[in-house]
């Protein structure tokens, strides 16, 4: 939020107060200051060596070279006719001033004017920015000839003096801005951007501003005077309010004013708006955004005579049904699915019944809380306006507003919450603005419906509970003081302070919570800063482990350390996104239709929690399929109904319950490798993508890693293991340890590749039961080193192709049991020379033993294995 100083002085007082010291208090007290930006006052200035404090931008405006000034004559320029001549007036002699200037040429030629334009007047030597150059550049008034005349000053744009980015005509001032008068006591301001957190909503205005300032200053908190006359019929006579739900809209209130005069508001106004970020449009809708920027109340305004009208036709036509008056009806509702409504910006918007309407006779008004509508809207033929301040259910107004990705100045506020007691100051501001502002009459009354009024909380605080969570001493009196400058009411009773929370406040809770909500603010108050560096005097709770969650890192670490990124996916999906990965090679089942279904969705896509965490990495492989390499994990849940559990009842496996036990939640991995094994660069060339082996060198290394003992590899039939359908027959295997099936691996299977946009590369995944896993006792064996040296030896063995190669290797290290002390696998042959039907297995063997073994011993070990293997397998000693 951008907040300039001189709005913040109309509430409370700042002398004595430096720009960096308001930044520095409120950045201490949680409303963080981003940047300053200086629109006239004096910047700060620092010796060599010392840091900003903050990020400041702006310039200042020379109290002898910048004032106030008069335009008493536009004249014609003799050598240009776009160019005028301006006799002015600076407060101590006449000037003559050359300008090109739009906005004043109509004048030119008309003679002494009736009444002077107030401008702003840079004299000769001044320093400005460039208001024809990109961007902000200084430049530094000359004297200089243009078109044969001398020009040495000028009146100045607002981008010349660091206001706006507006250039295309010079600032005409108030009528009562003073001639002479340094233009940077005049409407010098500096501009805090502050940065506005969800716990300090409350705040995103000047009001909130002003009142925290109070507090830390303890200078008195100057409350806006809402007073005006009011005269005619009352609104109330001529407007009724329908709320069809008070969860969505606590709060709907409306006033009237008649006889506006459509027009510019006040310069003062449209330059705090424009340095507030707001762009000025005319004296009506300017007064409902400068009402909502100094009180948090977001208002909307309606053109009167557009919703009679259509109330005139609603009762014409009701006529036979015995309604006699045209009484103007405003309902909120839930919009229906399909709805249109066509806002403010043109854009004609496509309605669910997540959103809510203003609804008036013949059609929709605008979208609650975000943005009106286009029908109603206030125009320059505007005589009568109904002036709109409601409050909203915020978080509807949040998910409305990020869906039609409208991030309005009223959403800003909506979406974090406005207590509904702001409602009707709100419209009384606006409605007194107006009336200064564009002339007109405000009708009595204002029409208020209120169906939800909110419970003011209220919390006991002792001096022992600031002690004890904030480590100062202070008595209740004091607690007391320090509260009520953020308007709390404070109560002192035998019990201690009773505290309840202001109307403006909704961040207050009761209970445990609503003590620490309001110590916060008696430690906010009393100043962070101030409070000194003790030790904690509570007792340290027990410290207790967290087996499962150690164990879980500790997997991250070794799967991080083997090449691969960690993702965390959505957990909600729907059951269409995950039925891509069974469209393989069993026909559909009702499986689909056993989801944990979520109660309101986000969206039609999130509408469900998953029951498989394969395929949400699939998906994040399928939106980075460009990449050239993905090696990809995620750790996580998936989500079960639980229909045995007699609490849920099997006829509703689809309901989501917060209960505990309604929901299997088994922990799982995912693994999803594809493109190339090695990323491109000048010393690689053609690097071969991912296959089935790459996975399976991870997966060892990883149970390696796990201290995990008796571990195999069997194929995975997809027609005989219903979780393998999605793997490719021949390339797909499952991972046992110690007999017991923790995982699968292998390459996805063609028909379902199809249903994902990847590349051209084999997409080779792995799926593993952690909990399973997990409860796999890890070995810790310890060997002695070896005394005696190791004797290696090359064997091949022809063999059936149907005999797998584990199986042998089993074979080998049972037959030459302690000796043979390491079997590996290092080459696999088919072709002619083995003949048709066969293979050829390759392994590299280590003999050891605890005395120093001969070639003799090596040989006789190695015909035993290969006999034992003729006998159990049928293979041959390959020459």
């Amino acid at each position: 939020m951008k907040l300039p100083i001189s709005w913040l002085k109309d509430f409370i007082d700042l002398d004595g107060l430096t720009v960096e010291d308001i930044a520095r208090k409120l950045t201490l007290a949680g409303l963080e200051v981003d940047e300053i930006l200086y629109a006239g006052l004096e910047m700060p200035t620092y010796k060599d060596g010392e840091k900003h404090e903050f990020k400041t931008n702006g310039i200042a405006w020379d109290k002898e070279k910048i004032v106030v000034a008069e335009i008493r004559e536009v004249k014609a320029h003799p050598n240009a006719d776009k160019l005028t001549l301006l006799d002015l007036f600076d407060g101590q002699q006449e000037q003559v001033v050359l300008t090109g200037a739009p906005n004043i040429f109509h004048l030119k030629g008309a003679g002494k004017l009736a009444k002077p334009i107030k401008v702003a007047y840079a004299k000769e030597g001044s320093t400005l920015y460039d208001g024809h150059a990109e961007g902000l550049q200084l430049m530094t008034l000359k004297r200089a000839k243009i078109r044969g005349v001398d020009s040495y000053s000028m009146a100045c744009s607002e981008k010349e003096l660091g206001i706006t980015e507006e250039h295309e005509g010079i600032i005409i001032l108030d009528d009562d801005a003073p001639v002479g008068m340094p233009l940077a006591d005049y409407m010098g301001d500096a501009v805090l951007d502050i940065s506005i957190l969800p716990n300090m909503a409350r705040n995103a205005n000047v009001i909130g501003v002003a009142r925290e300032l109070a507090a830390l200053t303890g200078h008195e908190l100057k409350k806006p005077t809402i007073k005006f006359k009011t005269s005619g019929e009352s609104v109330e006579d001529l407007v009724e309010i329908e709320i069809e739900n008070s969860e969505l809209n606590p709060r709907f209130v409306v006033g009237l004013i008649r006889d506006v005069e459509i027009k510019p508001s006040p310069y003062t106004i449209q330059r705090r708006l424009k340095l507030a970020g707001q762009r000025p449009i005319n004296s009506i809708v300017d007064a409902t955004n400068y009402a909502m920027i100094e009180l948090g109340e977001p208002l909307h305004a309606f053109d009167y005579d557009v919703l009679k009208e259509r109330a005139q036709k609603a009762c014409a036509e009701s006529k036979s049904k015995g309604a006699v008056e045209a009484k103007i009806k405003i309902s909120t509702r839930a919009a229906k699915d399909g709805e249109k409504l066509t806002t403010l910006d043109g854009i004609e918007r496509t309605l669910t019944s997540m959103h809510v309407l203003v609804w008036g006779e013949k059609g929709s008004l605008s979208l609650a809380g975000v943005m009106g509508g286009s029908e109603s809207e206030v125009t320059d033929r505007t005589k009568n306006v109904l002036l709109e301040g409601a409050a909203w259910n915020f978080i509807n107004i949040r998910r409305t507003a990020k869906q039609h990705n409208l991030p309005s100045e009223a959403s800003f506020r909506f979406s974090r919450g406005v207590h509904p007691a702001m409602a009707d100051q709100g419209v009384k501001r606006g409605l007194q603005y107006m009336a200064e502002w564009a002339g007109g009459v405000i009708a009595p009354g204002l029409v208020d419906e209120y169906p939800l009024k909110p419970k003011d909380p209220t919390v006991i605080v002792t001096p022992q509970d600031v002690k004890r969570l904030l480590g100062i001493e202070l008595n209740v009196e004091e607690i007391s003081a320090l509260l009520t400058r953020l308007e709390f009411k404070c109560r002192i009773t035998k019990h201690g302070l009773r505290v309840t929370a202001p109307p403006h406040r909704m961040d207050i809770a009761e209970g445990v919570i609503g003590l620490a909500d309001v110590l916060e603010e008696v430690a906010r108050s009393y100043g962070y800063d101030n409070i000194p560096t003790t030790t904690m005097s509570d007792a340290l709770p027990p410290q207790a482990g967290n087996p499962v969650h150690e164990w879980e890192e500790h997997l991250r670490d070794l799967l991080v350390a083997l090449g691969l990124q960690e993702v965390v996916t959505y957990r909600m999906t729907s059951p269409e996104r995950e039925g891509r990965l069974a469209a393989g090679q069993r026909p559909e089942t009702n499986e689909s239709q056993h989801y944990v279904r979520v109660a309101n969705p986000i969206a039609p896509e999130r509408s469900v929690l998953r029951k498989s965490l394969l395929t949400s990495v699939l998906e994040i492989v399928e939106k980075n399929a460009r990449v050239e390499s993905i090696a990809m994990f995620e750790i996580g849940s998936i989500f079960e109904p639980n229909n045995n559990d007699s609490s849920t009842g099997s006829h509703r496996p689809d309901v989501l319950s917060g209960e505990r036990g309604l929901l299997n939640e088994p922990r799982k991995l995912a693994i999803v490798m594809t493109g190339a094994r090695i990323a491109s660069a000048w010393d690689v060339k053609d690097s071969p993508a991912f296959d089935f082996f790459d996975m399976k060198g991870r997966i060892e290394l990883l149970l390696s890693g796990l201290r995990l003992a008796d571990i195999s590899y069997t194929e995975a039939d997809p027609s005989t293991n219903p979780k393998a359908t999605h793997l490719h027959p021949g390339k797909a295997a499952e991972v046992k340890v110690n007999g017991q099936i923790v995982g699968l691996f292998g390459e996805l299977y063609p028909l379902v590749k199809e249903k994902f946009e990847f590349g051209e590369s084999a997409i080779i995944v792995a799926e593993f039961d952690l909990d399973l896993l997990r409860t796999l006792p890890p070995t810790h064996g310890i060997k002695s080193m070896p005394e005696t040296p190791p004797i290696y030896e090359d064997i091949a063995v022809i063999v059936d192709d149907s005999v797998q190669a584990s199986a042998v290797e089993s074979l080998i290290r049972q037959t030459g049991a302690g000796t043979v002390t390491d079997v590996r696998l290092f080459d696999v042959y088919r072709g002619d020379q083995v003949g048709a039907g066969k293979k050829s297995l390759a392994y590299s063997l280590t003999y050891q033993s605890d005395k120093t073994m001969t070639d003799a011993d090596a040989a006789a070990i190695r015909n035993r294995i290969v006999k034992r293997l003729e006998q159990a397998v049928g293979a041959k000693l390959r020459s």
